[in-house]
């Protein structure tokens, strides 16, 4: 299931996250790509202990948290901290590849499942051509260019790309969650029954809204791991 997610981040959310990324120092993107993944690889990142991804990486979480459509799609139970790219000049673009179907963490040496992939937009689409992040599915080639502040969630498994940047520069956030349900279909039938499977209400001093899921939606959920849940804020 590819899923477009509007307004993630507010706009001065999204205005801090452009001013901790415009002064920041940025490294080879092949830091965290795979062994194959890394021969197509061609862009910058910011260094995950950088303070300026801790910073930024901590506005996004928290924004996450909040979002109810973002939990009612993924069902989070771990989200590999969000890290910080950016596509400009010589470093403009990743060619085809999946990404690893697992991520461990080089600070804590946890583990987490890449059941799904999410790319935050931070640049405006008009402030620079190309950039696409073009994903392969059961229907075909999507090319998805979102506004500033809107994310995009797909199976981690799907084969995608970020085409060339030919003016200006793409900043974007990305990470890697792993659900609650692991299976793709079975995600997507609790996320696309009608009715009561789209009411959320939130708990008194929990972050993330609690899903509501109609009578057979929830045979589906048996297999959830609730005791075992966290709140879309908790990383890895």
């Amino acid at each position: 299931m590819l899923l477009q997610i509007p307004q993630v981040v507010d706009a001065g959310t999204l205005a801090e996250c452009r001013r901790l990324l415009t002064g920041a120092d940025w490294i080879d993107g092949g830091v965290t790509a795979g062994t194959q993944s890394n021969l197509v690889k061609n862009n910058q990142q910011l260094p995950e202990d950088a303070p300026a991804a801790a910073q930024a990486r901590a506005l996004v979480l928290q924004a996450l948290s909040t979002n109810a459509l973002f939990f009612t799609a993924a069902l989070p139970k771990r989200i590999y901290p969000p890290l910080f790219n950016r596509y400009e000049g010589a470093r403009n673009a990743f060619g085809s590849h999946i990404d690893n179907a697992i991520r461990t963490h080089p600070a804590t040496a946890r583990h987490v499942r890449s059941d799904l992939s999410a790319t935050l937009f931070l640049s405006d689409p008009d402030s620079y051509d190309g950039g696409e992040l073009v994903i392969e599915d059961s229907f075909g080639s999507q090319r998805v260019k979102l506004a500033a502040g809107d994310l995009v969630l797909y199976p981690a498994s799907s084969v995608h790309r970020v085409e060339p940047v030919t003016r200006g520069a793409r900043l974007a956030c990305f990470m890697w969650i792993e659900s609650m349900v692991r299976e793709t279909e079975r995600r997507r039938l609790l996320y696309g029954h009608p009715g009561p499977a789209h009411r959320h209400r939130r708990q008194p001093g929990r972050g993330a809204p609690d899903r509501v899921l109609p009578q057979p939606a929830a045979h589906v959920g048996r297999g959830l791991n609730v005791r075992g849940r966290a709140p879309p804020g908790a990383a890895a």
